[in-house]
């Protein structure tokens, strides 16, 4: 429904921003100013300790000074709780008393058509949970605790049991004045082509409703209880309220937590997502057994700008997470993507919860890959790449992926990533096919290049600083491309970071239109060691185990386990962009005071004083915002783990 701006403005005038945001924060009373309509808080979108969040009754609007967000009253609601915008207007039109209007006749009656449906669901619902109930229901009872449900699940994910019996449901819907045609259409009997009478849809199955966002039961899976049944899991057909390819099972239970913890889990059937909440992570969903679709997409991107989606780590689960990437590939955006997990031994998140607890669970959930390492990992496993000719399909094959992304900064990014592992690829191909020595016809390997290079040449802490930035530039190429000037100008103190720097400078601008296979083997090969450095190659340890890529990064900045916000990653490379340039500042002043003497004059010391009083402003305020970042840390990592131990250091 297409509401007007006078109904809009009449629940904006009649609800003060301040009564709808005041659900979600507690109001800071030093700064705020109620009279005047003036209210500060904490910023519920991101955490801190002193309020920068400000709500403005006499404007309708409210913004956070640290983080930007912005916007009204039914922003706010969809930001906060997950809801669509006529959902907001419809829950805050209630709460302002304001009248909607009403939809056109037809509309009235495809609405009423429609309430008819969702009556017979939830009839059909309550005779389910009945029968489960029931000494028939023992069957789908004992299967259920096999499952390690506990009553409390039971009852709160309302599981029913459709006995094995032609009309049974059909039977009571009748008596409940619910009309065949009715039932049929809301997917609760089947009538068959050949005239012969309706029969119910699900029969001998253990029954699991199926709610939409509005938190109102439209559909149903069954699954069969004899071991011979077939198909194994039954979803409820296409109706007027279902569609398959748009909804998401226990979305409505699971979209708070998703927005408090910054991230959607996504399990592949409706009993693992079941389990996965009964374990106590509540921000779990489920596909429903049909192909991941865009509208499924653009759904799951409103809870959680980088959902996780849990696959199977067999070929199936594989060739499924290689399909759903297909699909999302185009829609890529700024800012929204996806992980992928894939779980161990073809075990299942029921399994894996059986086997280790949530603790377990979690655990592979932080071994989620983003998108573009397992796209990457996927043409890499079948490409061969040892003639000219091979090097050049395979980047061309990456070329045409990239471009499928509609998001024109998105490419970008996703050139400049891929055109870097391309590089390390081939460089490492064939330096192992010449036993180590330098590319042909181009620079040699000197022969000290090595980790050892670019070992700390002056204090440990900042040589960590830099190797970190340098890793997050490989990690994030949108970060690098947004701050490339800014980091071009910033010196590097130790050489080789330095020199690291400026050949990815080189392969991100000077040689943005050559191909891979054309200028790789120009680079000095420290720049290969170095990047392995500073981000990771993928290893195996002396124990059988592989780190993935980007080990090294994660290992000196942790947090980045825990698949924190771009925002919150962005927020960390400033602080740590800021640290070198209070380096240089530090040493430029003292430099300055070293040449102080007894003919300098007054207007240079003013200088030097404004200089130091500029540097000791800049670091506290630097320490003031790492303070922050680490109470943020600590909020993504126990929102991912449960966990409340002690702040953690954002780096090592």
């Amino acid at each position: 429904m297409r509401f007007s701006s006078s109904v809009l403005d009449d629940i904006r005038n009649r609800l003060p921003i301040s009564a709808v945001v005041a659900r979600k924060v507690t109001w800071d009373k030093r700064k705020t100013q109620p009279a005047r309509g003036d209210w500060w808080a904490c910023c519920p979108f991101h955490q801190e300790k002193s309020p920068s969040f400000h709500c403005d009754d006499r404007r309708g609007i409210y913004h956070c000074f640290g983080c930007g967000a912005s916007g009204d009253h039914f922003k706010f609601v969809t930001e906060t709780e997950g809801l669509s915008f006529p959902e907001a207007v419809e829950r805050l039109a209630e709460t302002a008393g304001v009248s909607l209007p009403k939809p056109d006749p037809r509309e009235r009656e495809r609405e009423a058509f429609r309430v008819d449906i969702v009556g017979a669901v939830e009839i059909a619902a309550k005779f389910f949970e009945a029968k489960l109930r029931a000494p028939e229901g023992k069957p789908a009872r004992d299967y259920l605790t096999r499952r390690g449900l506990t009553p409390k699940t039971v009852a709160e994910f309302r599981l029913g049991y459709a006995p094995d019996d032609r009309d049974a449901l059909k039977r009571h819907l009748l008596q409940n004045g619910v009309t065949e045609d009715t039932a049929v259409t809301a997917g609760l009997l089947r009538k068959p082509e050949d005239g012969r009478s309706t029969y119910d849809y699900f029969r001998g199955r253990v029954v699991i409703p199926i709610h939409d966002e509005r938190c109102r039961v439209v559909a149903f899976g069954g699954r069969v209880l004899d071991p011979d049944g077939q198909p194994k899991y039954l979803n409820s057909p296409e109706t007027p309220v279902f569609n398959k390819g748009t909804m998401l099972f226990n979305v409505h239970r699971a979209r708070e937590a998703a927005h408090k913890s910054g991230t959607m889990i996504v399990t592949e059937g409706y009993m693992d997502a079941i389990a996965v909440h009964q374990a106590g992570i509540r921000n779990v969903v489920a596909a429903l057994g049909t192909a991941f679709t865009e509208d499924h997409i653009a759904r799951l991107w409103r809870f959680a700008p980088e959902p996780v989606i849990c696959f199977d780590g067999d070929k199936a689960g594989v060739g499924a997470a290689h399909r759903a990437i297909d699909r999302i590939l185009p829609l890529l955006k700024s800012g929204q993507s996806f992980n992928f997990c894939f779980l161990p031994d073809g075990q299942d998140p029921d399994d894996l919860i059986k086997a280790s607890g949530a603790d377990g669970f979690l655990a592979e959930l932080a071994k989620a890959r983003p998108l573009s390492e397992v796209l990457w990992d996927r043409e890499v496993a079948v490409a061969r790449i040892d003639t000219p000719e091979r090097k050049a399909a395979l980047e061309a094959r990456i070329e045409e992926l990239v471009r499928q992304i509609r998001d024109d900064r998105v490419a970008r990014r996703y050139r400049l990533a891929l055109r870097v592992k391309l590089s390390e690829l081939f460089w490492a191909h064939d330096r192992k096919s010449r036993g180590g020595q330098g590319p042909r016809g181009g620079a040699k390997e000197s022969p000290g290049a090595n980790a050892a290079d670019v070992q700390p040449l002056d204090d440990t802490e900042l040589a960590s600083v830099e190797r970190i930035l340098l890793g997050l530039c490989v990690e994030y190429p949108d970060l690098y491309e947004a701050n490339i000037e800014r980091l071009a100008v910033t010196e590097f103190k130790v050489k080789a970071l330095e020199d690291f720097k400026r050949a990815l400078y080189r392969i991100a601008v000077d040689l943005d239109a050559a191909s891979v296979a054309s200028f790789y083997e120009g680079l000095d090969g420290r720049f290969y060691f170095v990047l392995n450095e500073v981000h990771g190659d993928e290893t195996r340890t002396d124990f059988g185990a592989v780190l993935p890529r980007g080990h090294r990064l994660r290992e000196r900045m942790p947090i980045l386990k825990f698949h924190p916000s771009q925002r919150f990653v962005e927020n960390c490379f400033e602080s740590m962009l800021e640290r070198l340039s209070i380096r240089s500042l530090a040493a430029d002043i003292e430099h300055d005071m070293d040449d102080v003497g007894a003919d300098t004059d007054e207007s240079a010391m003013a200088r030097l004083f404004e200089l130091s009083r500029e540097l000791n402003r800049r670091r506290e305020e630097l320490a003031r915002r790492e303070q922050e970042l680490a109470e943020e840390a600590k909020a993504i990592r126990q929102a991912t783990t449960g966990s409340n131990s002690a702040t953690p250091v954002l780096f090592k």
